[in-house]
């Protein structure tokens, strides 16, 4: 884990014990820091009662407390802890604040962080792709892969390649990156701000923590993104502005998981960071080539019969969709769950591209007389499952079954990995039956075949 005497004797209040705040507890106290921790559940207390004073920080007295870190689930907009940090005087941060801290104490190293609304996770592990292709010892964090805080310090002349979300910018203070990244800003968990101007502020958050001569590497899709960019490029002490242009990327047909105008974005930015960290062409191409992708985000999952599988369970809004949709012809389009709006306005231009509709879960009814009054040919089938049989019963060789939802999981699923996941065991018991002939049993116990 990262430890730092940066900690040593200092006091620290956690609020929110999963993964990443269980990790941080850890990397504290083995510090030296004395913390305080709470979690509304009672098995997290329990794990962390050997190592932590139990006591909720909203009710506890903080005088002398260094810092309240917070879980980058918890809405700090509208949870009282924000109210108490400010009452108590005590800032409130998160682990990639506690990471910031740490640097002055481990080897020599750099930092790529990268922000957006929708392709950090791509960018992020194709970026770490090519720098272990480059023989760099390099690590991907933050809001992908283990807790950064959890993890063992690189070796000298190592790169951090953090995702960084929002939520995990608004509770960072002091993070410089090497290179910071804004891949697109579209609207997007606007619960958690006050407007869109309010989110983009949040992303251009990173640029303001960087050091004069760094790089600021920025996507081409949108116009807030420029304008941040802008603005970035005018300051007094400004980092090295880069904008890329995509249209210039030459190969992309050879690259079999960067397919889609989004994806030639992706790896236009994975190449002007890894040239910003000193790796050219030579490496970095061949990188591109061996890029397997992530699963749930874009994934061919399988091909039968002509017919391609591909899983985008993670693209979890209309704007993340639309890539996909752009990507393929002649789509069976599996859409629905949690809504995060009414309309898909971000895949209209790309309708002509689906074959077929099949709307599931909450935002099935709404979505499947959006399409139909749009001339899509659309099934409303409610459920995952059936949705599946539908478009294989209707694809034949050269079509695309894709599920790319275009709405959050937790109307059906826990999360899009187990909505991804129950896909894959759908699409496989089809092309690839048991001999009892079986559809793969239900998620986490629900008795409909579809998750909680």
């Amino acid at each position: 884990m990262i430890t730092s005497l940066a900690f040593a004797h200092k006091k620290y209040a956690l609020l929110g014990l999963a993964r990443s705040g269980m990790a941080t507890l850890d990397a504290l106290v083995a510090s030296g820091a004395h913390c305080m921790a709470w979690d509304n559940r009672e098995e997290a207390r329990e794990a962390a009662a050997g190592k932590a004073e139990i006591a909720d920080p909203l009710t506890a007295d903080l005088t002398g407390y260094d810092g309240i870190v917070v879980s980058p689930g918890v809405p700090i907009n509208t949870h009282p802890i924000a109210q108490k940090a400010e009452t108590s005087g005590v800032p409130l941060i998160g682990d990639i604040e506690l990471f910031a801290q740490a640097r002055a104490a481990l080897p020599w190293h750099r930092v790529v962080g990268v922000t957006g609304t929708n392709g950090k996770s791509t960018t992020v592990a194709l970026i770490y792709h090519i720098l272990k292709e480059a023989g760099v010892p390099s690590l991907m964090g933050g809001n992908i892969g283990l807790p950064i805080m959890s993890q063992e310090p690189l070796a000298d002349g190592g790169v951090y390649v953090l995702e960084l979300s929002s939520y995990q910018i608004d509770i960072t203070r002091t993070l410089d990156c090497e290179v910071a990244v804004l891949l697109n800003v579209t609207p997007d968990h606007l619960d958690r701000y006050d407007g869109f101007e309010d989110y983009a502020a949040a992303k251009a958050r990173l640029f303001d923590m960087q050091s004069s001569g760094h790089n600021a590497i920025f996507g081409n899709g949108d116009d807030v993104t420029q304008g941040i960019a802008a603005d970035v490029a005018a300051r007094e002490q400004n980092p090295k502005v880069t904008r890329i242009n995509a249209d210039t990327l030459k190969g992309q047909d050879e690259w079999s998981s960067l397919q889609g105008p989004h994806n030639a974005e992706n790896a236009a930015i994975a190449i002007a960071t890894a040239e910003a960290l000193g790796i050219g062409e030579e490496k970095w191409r061949p990188a591109l080539g061996s890029f397997t992708g992530l699963p749930h985000r874009m994934e061919r999952m399988a091909e039968h019969e002509g017919i391609l599988f591909i899983n985008d369970s993670k693209a979890t809004n209309p704007a993340s969709t639309a890539p996909a949709l752009a990507a393929y012809t002649n789509i069976h389009w599996i859409v629905g769950g949690l809504p995060k709006g009414e309309r898909l306005d971000e895949c209209e231009p790309y309708f002509g591209n689906v074959k077929h509709a099949y709307t599931i879960g909450e935002a099935g009814p709404a979505y499947a007389k959006l399409l139909a009054q749009k001339g899509v040919a659309v099934d409303a089938s409610e459920m995952l499952c059936t949705a599946v049989i539908q478009a294989l019963e209707n694809a034949s060789s050269g079509d695309v079954i894709m599920l790319s939802p275009a709405c959050a999981s937790f109307d059906q699923f826990r999360d899009f990995e187990a909505r991804g996941e129950h896909f894959r065991q759908i699409v496989n018991a089809l092309i690839n039956p048991d001999e009892d002939g079986e559809m793969p049993g239900p998620i986490n116990g629900s008795a409909n075949g579809e998750a909680a």
